[in-house]
């Protein structure tokens, strides 16, 4: 959903996410207020940058030098294999929404350089990069930036006119639709309201359920594609969770409720063409939505995403799904 059929405002929503992970580092981390004072280049970070968290680099890699050969050499040209230029001492500035965390962690890095005794751990990089990261995650953990887009979604997602006729289009021809994100049921459906119907607060409908088959919230991307999770169905209504079996409900055992025969079915195969709306399940993984598609091979599905490694290039190496990658045109500008 995010960056794909919900396409956001990426100067607006990282001046955001900017904004309030400086808030979190500052409220609870214990960072001096005077970092309230920085501000946030949104044209400074592009997607393809690598962050050295030892060194407090960020490095672009390709012809340009910012190093003479020399340095190059002594700092990174060491490594027998390329797992060492990865986790956990560097990370991939590889989305969208980690623009905003890198540039602040550029800035805190000037800053322990420039007086190491303002920053709470110094010039060890590392612990800054750890907080930031964890202050990043809290905005996320606590609803601070998907409160600020519910409340005015219009200020930091596009409005797609095209987006409801698409999907209408496609269910016409006879294809099955999933929609598959990381974001849960409550952000979900706060944003695809307002993309599918233009609700907004407390305006919400179920009618957007209409244009998919199966909903797959929580999926935590993308270890969906390879790992076994606990697959969950959710109640639209209000969100709550109940715990299933081979992706369908399980029917609860009591005095007042032993369930019908023809209720008692845990078969691996929904038939959606039975249902009006899609079905909203919680986590689970790939085998659980291939059973409610009924699709036996990867080739079937076609999978539309925007992180080249947790989209992309998982599903289609490890499941063979078709694949297509959706981009920014304006980020060879910067």
């Amino acid at each position: 959903m995010d960056y794909t059929i919900a396409q956001y405002k990426p100067k607006a929503f990282e001046e955001l996410a900017y904004s309030e992970t400086v808030a979190k580092l500052v409220k609870v981390f214990g960072y001096p207020p005077s970092l309230y004072q920085l501000e946030f280049d949104y044209a400074f970070m592009v997607r393809g940058l690598i962050v050295d968290k030892k060194r407090g680099n960020v490095i672009k890699v390709d012809r340009h030098k910012c190093l003479t050969s020399a340095e190059r050499d002594d700092v990174y040209n060491w490594g027998a294999v390329r797992d060492e230029f990865d986790e956990p001492g560097y990370s991939m500035v590889d989305t969208l929404f980690s623009l905003a965390e890198s540039h602040l962690f550029s800035q805190l890095v000037e800053i322990a350089d420039k007086d190491p005794q303002s920053i709470t751990h110094g010039t060890d990089y590392q612990l800054i990069w750890r907080d930031v990261r964890s202050a990043v995650d809290l905005c996320h953990r606590d609803g601070t930036l998907k409160r600020e887009v519910a409340l005015n979604p219009s200020k930091y997602i596009h409005d797609d006119p095209h987006l409801v006729p698409m999907l209408r289009m496609y269910k016409r021809s006879g294809r099955k639709l999933f929609l598959a994100t990381n974001s849960l049921w409550d952000y979900t459906h706060v944003v695809m309201n307002y993309l599918c119907g233009g609700l907004v607060g407390r305006r919400k409908s179920e009618e957007w359920l209409r244009l998919f088959d199966v909903v797959i919230v929580g999926c935590a991307k993308p270890g969906f594609f390879s790992e076994r999770r606990p697959l969950f169905a959710v109640d639209p209504s209000d969100g709550t969770l109940r715990n299933t079996d081979g992706g369908a409900p399980i029917i609860p055992i009591g005095l007042d409720d032993l369930p019908a025969e023809a209720l008692g079915s845990t078969a691996s195969q929904l038939d959606l063409q039975d249902e009006d709306k899609a079905l909203v399940f919680q986590g689970g993984n790939y085998i659980d939505l291939h059973k409610m598609l009924g699709i036996s091979s990867g080739t079937e599905c076609l999978y539309i995403g925007d992180h080249i490694y947790g989209d992309i290039l998982r599903s289609k190496k490890s499941l063979g799904w078709r694949t297509m990658l959706v981009g920014r045109g304006d980020e060879n500008l910067h």
